[in-house]
Parts: C-alpha cells; structure tokens; sequence
C-alpha cells in the first residue's frame, strides 16, 4: 500500500497544506492551547517552540508496538516541548526542560531520509504536534528525494482538530494517548484543560481518516489506528471508563495498548499516589476493564517484577 502522502506529493497539494499550515504560526493554534503567538517571528508559547523544528534524539526504536517495530524497529524522531506538563513524564528532559537543537526542515527532511535508508517499516513522529507545519514542509522535500516509507504520528492525544484535518491522507498511522477519563486528573497531573472533550473529539478524528489497523503480509503496520492507554496508581487515569468509551465510540476491534510501564519520576516522586509503581490488583483491575469494555484487540503488557513488561497480543 503506497502512502498517502506520496499522492498529496504527486498532486500538488502536499506543499499547499505545508504553506497554509505554516501561515498559521503568525498567530498560533496548531495545539488546543491556542496561545496566538507569532511564531513565525519566533515568539514563544506554552510549549515553548518557535519557527523551526527543535529535535532531541532520532534513532531505529526496536521497543513500539509489535506492528510498528516489527522486525527492522521504527525510525523514530522526537520532537522537544510540548503542550503537556505530565508530573510523571519519562521523557521531562525533552518535554518540559528544553533538550534538543533546532534545525532547519531540510535537515529534518535528511533525518526521514537516513532512517529509511537503515531499513526501518515507519517514521515515527514523536510528540509532533506544535511543529506539524514544519513536518509538512520536511515531508515535501524528502517526498521529493524518495521517501516512501509510512508516517506514524505517535501522540499524547491532545490534539486541534483543525490541524488533524491538515494531516488527512498525509498519516498513515496514528497512535494515540487516550490518557484520562477526568478533566480534574488531566489538569492536576499533566497541566492540561478540556483533556476529555478534546482528546474524544481528536481520536474520532484521527479514526475516521485511517480507521481500523491494516497490516502487510509480514504483519506490519501500514495504515490504521493503535490507541494506547496508560494505567496510573490509584485508578487516577479513570481506565474503566476511558477503555468503554473506546471501544463503544470508536470501535470495538479498534487496537489497544493497555500498558503497564508506569513507574515514579520527574514531579511524581513524593506524590501521595503518584510516588509509587503499580499493584498487582489494580493492573489486573484494568485488564478486566479491558475485557468488560468489549474490545477484541490490542495488546496487554505483563507486570514483571520491575513493573516494565513485554507487549502481548490480546484478541
């Protein structure tokens, strides 16, 4: 199956949406955040981006999702800032405390060129959202000098429809967060508002430009959607209820990632529920969810001893 974007590519239409995305810097609200910064002059909003595109680390990534990685990993690029303030963010040094350098967008171009020469199924766009105008104009030039491979837009799933709808047919696969069946926790714990109403309405967008996952005959990945959920202590991320709403909004069969990796860091050490890993109880309490909300397939992660497990298939 031949990416979309290559047809926007063909078409003309690839590089009218980079110019009109890009216009809409002058008074940002690429994200939900809505901040009307002019970041075409380098002002700076919440997540602290300007006009180019700020890269921390770029790399064949083995440890995604089976159909995402498979077997040669997934080239992943991630995106320093963002429109979050999650308390236990693995990556708080990308996210929140600036780490990465920014380049020009031929330079990001040459990054999805040079992972697809390493042989890898995807280019996995990490945490992109407050520079999808600078990856449309990436897209164009490395379009140009044979890339061919699918694009990934991996996401905390907090996301402006608009700017989705500029990314129709240019995402071949989404993989989203569906974090938080409460606005109250999604403002506590990862500083966002209306996470609710704006993450639904993004996943019911993301899923009807790609809907259900599609794989080649080697089992990898090539078009659809993989939501992933992440099970907090103390029931904070409100599981039972977000896995319902999937699998009874979007689709029973739609893939799940039900994960099991939480562990304390950054701003979570010391918090009176955050401060500590999962229980053996309440990773089984979401599994049950999981079963009862009726979803068919996905994958659900063992809890070792460490509390970071494997991946394994659910259908």
């Amino acid at each position: 199956m031949e990416p979309g974007y290559l047809r926007l590519f063909r078409s003309g239409e690839l590089e009218q949406r980079a110019e009109a995305a890009l216009l809409r810097l002058a008074s940002c609200r690429i994200c939900p955040r809505a901040c009307g910064v002019n970041r075409l002059e380098n002002e700076r909003g919440y997540c602290q981006a300007g006009l180019r595109p700020k890269v921390a680390a770029w790399n064949v990534h083995p440890w995604e999702e089976p159909p995402i990685s498979g077997t040669r990993g997934s080239g992943t690029i991630f995106f320093s800032g963002c429109s979050g303030r999650c308390r236990f963010c693995q990556n708080y040094p990308i996210s929140q405390l600036g780490v990465g350098r920014e380049v020009e967008v031929e330079e990001l171009a040459e990054m999805m060129l040079d992972l697809q020469q390493r042989g890898v199924h995807n280019i996995n766009l990490v945490t992109a959202s407050h520079f999808v105008p600078q990856v449309l104009l990436a897209l164009v030039i490395a379009a140009r000098k044979g890339l061919t491979i699918p694009l990934v837009y991996n996401t905390h799933g907090y996301e402006e429809v608009d700017t989705l709808r500029l990314l129709d047919g240019v995402i071949d696969i989404y993989l989203p967060d569906a974090k938080y069946a409460s606005d109250e926790a999604a403002r506590e714990v990862s500083g966002f508002t209306r996470y609710v109403e704006t993450n639904r309405a993004a996943l019911r967008e993301m899923y009807r430009q790609v809907g259900e996952l599609q794989l080649d005959g080697e089992g990898i990945a090539v078009r659809g959607m993989i939501v992933r959920h992440l099970v907090l202590p103390g029931g904070l991320a409100g599981t039972a209820e977000v896995l319902y709403w999937i699998a009874h909004a979007l689709s029973p069969t739609i893939h799940v990632s039900l994960m099991a990796q939480y562990f304390p860091a950054h701003r979570a050490l010391g918090h009176p529920l955050l401060g500590r890993k999962l229980t053996w109880e309440e990773y089984d309490a979401a599994i049950a969810a999981f079963e009862a909300a009726g979803l068919e397939n996905g994958w659900l992660q063992e809890l070792e001893e460490d509390h970071v497990g494997d991946c394994q298939p659910h259908a």
